[in-house]
C-alpha cells in the first residue's frame, strides 16, 4: 500500500472521529436499556445516583427530533392588534377602534397583513385624515405623511416579530430544551418545536408571559370597606326586586327602601361562623374576608368565572374606589376538603414603577420561611424611585404585579435604599426559575397567543423510531443484495462502503449536534440508494476499460479517473439543493436537508476513497481477481 498512506490515514481518522462522536449515543442506549430492565422501585434510586453521568451523556448524544422522542409543536401569533393599540396610546378614539377592528377582521378572513389592512381601512374611512393624529415618535410628528407613518408602523411590526423571536429563544434556552426549533411563518406567526418536553403547561406560560412587572400601591382600607358593603347591597337589591309577590297583596316598591334594609356590615358578617346568604348571587361565589386595605375577598377556584362575570357590570365597577382594580393572587390557598381559594386584592390601576428598571434577577430562598423567592436589582433610576416610594408609604402595602397577577404584597416597614426587592409567595423552585427567565429575557413587545398546539407523546415517538430504523435496515438490505447479485465481488466492496457511509452520516450528525428527525431518516434512506450510484458509475467504467483488453489494475485506475467528474457533478448539484432546502425550509424540511447533505459528503468519501483503498489492496497487495458481474 505504498503511496496510499494519506488515503488510509484519512479513512482511519474519520472512522475514529465518527466513533468518538457516536460514543455518547451508544452509552445513552446502554443506560436506557439498563434502566428499562430495572424493577420500578429501583429506577428512581438508580437515576438519582447517576444523574450527573446521564446528564453529561444526554448533552453529547445524538439529538432526536420532536417526532422521534415526543414533545410540543406550538404556533404562536404576535398580537399586532395590541401593538397598534399600545403605539396609539391615549390618542386613540372611537374611529381608531372601529378601523382597528375592521383591519383585524380582514387580516383573519383574507390573510392581508394587519398593518396594510389598517392603513387601507383608515383611508377608506376618511381619505383626508392623517395617521399622525394617532401615532407619534421621535421620527413621526404631526406633519408626517401617511406613507411615513405606514413605514414606521411596518418597521415596528417587524421589530416586534424579531424581538419576540429573540425573547422566546432566550426563554426556551434557559428552560433547558435540547435542540429547539424556532421559525417565523407569514407576517406574524412563530413556530416553536420543543423536543422532549414533559410539562406542556409550564411551557405555555413561559412562551405567553409578557413579563410586565409593576409595583403598585393598594387601596385605602376605609374606602375599600365602604365599596364592599355597597357592592354586596347592590346584588341583594337586585334579588329582592326580582322575587315574585307571594303574599297575595300589593307588591312593595323596594327601590326606595333598600338602603336601610340591605346594607351589610362586613365585620359582623365575618364574625359569625355561618353560611353566607345564598339569596345573594355575589355571596354565592364570593366571600369577603375583611382584611382592610389589602384584601377584597376570596373566591373558590371553580367560581372565578362566575365572580368575574358579576364584577363586569359597569355599575358595580363604579362602586369601587377611584383608580382601583381587583386582581387575583398568583397562588391559591387550600381550605378544608381540598377546595382551592384565590385571594382577590384591590390595587391601584397605575404603576408606580415597572420592570424596565430591573437589571438582574435570581432565584433564591427566603431565609425565614425557606420558601423560594426571586431577588431583583434595580438601576440607578429605579433605585431612586423605589427609595422615594417606600419612604412615602411606610406602614402600607405595595403589590408586586407580574402580567396582571399579584405575586406578593409586602408591607413597607421603612425606606428601602439600594434598589433591591423580592417577589415572595411562590409555590415552587420551578416557578421562581420561570419568573427569573422571563425577567432576564425582557418583556415581549406585544402579547403572543397560542393559535395551534400539538403534543407528540413518548410512545408515539417510540413507534416512529422503530419504523424509521426498520426502513433503514430494509433499504440497506435490498441495496446490498442487489449490488452483490449484479456486481459480485465489486458489489461486496460497495456494500462495505455503504456501512461505513452510514457510520459517517450518524457521526456527522452527532458531531455537529444536528437533530435526527423522521424526515431526516427519510433522507438517510434516500442517501443509501444514492450512495451506490457512484460505485455503479465506477464499476461500469471499469467494465468498459476491461473490454478494451486492459489489465485489472489499469482498468481500475481508468474507471475511477473517468467516472470522477460525473460523480462530482451529480453530487454537488444535489448538495446545493440540500443547501437551498435548509436555508428556506422549516422544521421537517430542514431535518431532511441536513441528513441529505451529510449523506452526500459521506457517500462521496466512501465511494471515491474507501472503495479505492479496498480495490488497491485486493488487486495490488493480495493479487486477487475482483469480479464485476
Amino acid at each position: 500500500m505504498q503511496g496510499k498512506g494519506f488515503r488510509v490515514g484519512s479513512v482511519i481518522f474519520f472512522l475514529l472521529l465518527s466513533a468518538w462522536c457516536l460514543f455518547p449515543t451508544i452509552q445513552g442506549l446502554y443506560y436506557n436499556n439498563k434502566v428499562d430492565g430495572l424493577p420500578e422501585e429501583e429506577k428512581s434510586d438508580y437515576l438519582e445516583d447517576n444523574y450527573t453521568t446521564l446528564q453529561r451523556i444526554q448533552e453529547k448524544a445524538l439529538k432526536l427530533g420532536l417526532d422521534l422522542q415526543g414533545g410540543m409543536h406550538v404556533t404562536l401569533e404576535v398580537g399586532l392588534t395590541q401593538l397598534l393599540d399600545q403605539l396609539a396610546g391615549e390618542r386613540k378614539d372611537e374611529v381608531f377602534d372601529t378601523v382597528l377592528r375592521g383591519a383585524n377582521q380582514r387580516a383573519v378572513e383574507d390573510g392581508t397583513p394587519l398593518i396594510d389592512a389598517f392603513v387601507e381601512e383608515f383611508a377608506a374611512n376618511d381619505p383626508e385624515a392623517s395617521l399622525s393624529r394617532y401615532f407619534r415618535s421621535d421620527e413621526i410628528t404631526r406633519r408626517s405623511s401617511n406613507d411615513e407613518v405606514t413605514a414606521y408602523l411596518q418597521q415596528q411590526a417587524r421589530d416586534a416579530i424579531t424581538r419576540a423571536i429573540e425573547i422566546i429563544r432566550n426563554r426556551v434556552d434557559r428552560f433547558g430544551v435540547t435542540e429547539p426549533s424556532i421559525q417565523t411563518q407569514g407576517s406574524r406567526r412563530i413556530i416553536v418545536e420543543l423536543p422532549g418536553i414533559d410539562d406542556p403547561e409550564r411551557v405555555r406560560n413561559l412562551l405567553k408571559g409578557t413579563a410586565r412587572l409593576e409595583f403598585r400601591l393598594m387601596a385605602d382600607g376605609a374606602e375599600l370597606t365602604t365599596s364592599l358593603q355597597r357592592i354586596i347591597s347592590h346584588f341583594e337589591v337586585d334579588v329582592a326586586a326580582a322575587e315574585p309577590d307571594t303574599t297575595g297583596g300589593e307588591t312593595e316598591d323596594v327601590s326606595e327602601s333598600t338602603d336601610a334594609d340591605t346594607t351589610f356590615d362586613v365585620s359582623t358578617l365575618l364574625a359569625e361562623d355561618v353560611d353566607i346568604d345564598a339569596g345573594n348571587p355575589l355571596l354565592d361565589v364570593f366571600r369577603p374576608i375583611g382584611q382592610g386595605e389589602v384584601v377584597f375577598g376570596e373566591v373558590a377556584a371553580q367560581d372565578t368565572a362566575a365572580f368575574n362575570l358579576l364584577m363586569q357590570d359597569e355599575e358595580v365597577r363604579d362602586m369601587l374606589p377611584r383608580n382601583i382594580e381587583l386582581l387575583y393572587h398568583s397562588s391559591p390557598a387550600t381550605a378544608g376538603g381540598g377546595v382551592e381559594y384565590f385571594t382577590i386584592l384591590a390595587v391601584n390601576t397605575d404603576a408606580e414603577l415597572t420592570g424596565e428598571v430591573i437589571t438582574d434577577a435570581r432565584a433564591d430562598f427566603d431565609p425565614t420561611t425557606n420558601l423560594p423567592m426571586v431577588t431583583m436589582k434595580m438601576n440607578s433610576e429605579g433605585s431612586r424611585i423605589w427609595s422615594r416610594l417606600t419612604g412615602a408609604n411606610v406602614g402600607k402595602s405595595i403589590a408586586i404585579v407580574l402580567d396582571g397577577v399579584v405575586y406578593s404584597y409586602p408591607r413597607v416597614l421603612g425606606k428601602i435604599s439600594g434598589g433591591s426587592s423580592q417577589i415572595t409567595g411562590l409555590d415552587s423552585q420551578a416557578e421562581a426559575d420561570d419568573i427569573v427567565t422571563v425577567l432576564k429575557s425582557g418583556a415581549l413587545p406585544a402579547p403572543v397567543n397560542i393559535v395551534e398546539e400539538r403534543t407528540v407523546g413518548p410512545s408515539l415517538g417510540l413507534v416512529s423510531r422503530k419504523a424509521g430504523f426498520t426502513s433503514i435496515m430494509v433499504g440497506l438490505f435490498i441495496v446490498a443484495v442487489f449490488m452483490i447479485f449484479y456486481y459480485r465481488g465489486g458489489g461486496m466492496v460497495a456494500d462495505l462502503a455503504l456501512l461505513i457511509n452510514l457510520i459517517f452520516i450518524l457521526g456527522i450528525l452527532a458531531g455537529f449536534e444536528a437533530t435526527l428527525t423522521l424526515p431526516g431518516i427519510a433522507g438517510i434512506v434516500l442517501t443509501i440508494g444514492m450512495a451506490v450510484d457512484a460505485n455503479v458509475l465506477i464499476f461500469e467504467r471499469i467494465r468498459e476499460e476491461q473490454s478494451t483488453g486492459k489489465t485489472l489494475k489499469a482498468s481500475i485506475d481508468g474507471g475511477y479517473s473517468k467516472a470522477l467528474s460525473a460523480i462530482i457533478d451529480a453530487n454537488i448539484t444535489t448538495f446545493f439543493v440540500g443547501v437551498i432546502l435548509y436555508s428556506f425550509g422549516v422544521g421537517p424540511i430542514q431535518g431532511f436537508a441536513v441528513t441529505l447533505m451529510a449523506g452526500i459528503l459521506a457517500s462521496l468519501f466512501s465511494a471515491i476513497v474507501f472503495t479505492r483503498i479496498l480495490f488497491d489492496y485486493a488487486v495490488i497487495e493480495r493479487r486477487m481477481t475482483v469480479s464485476y458481474g
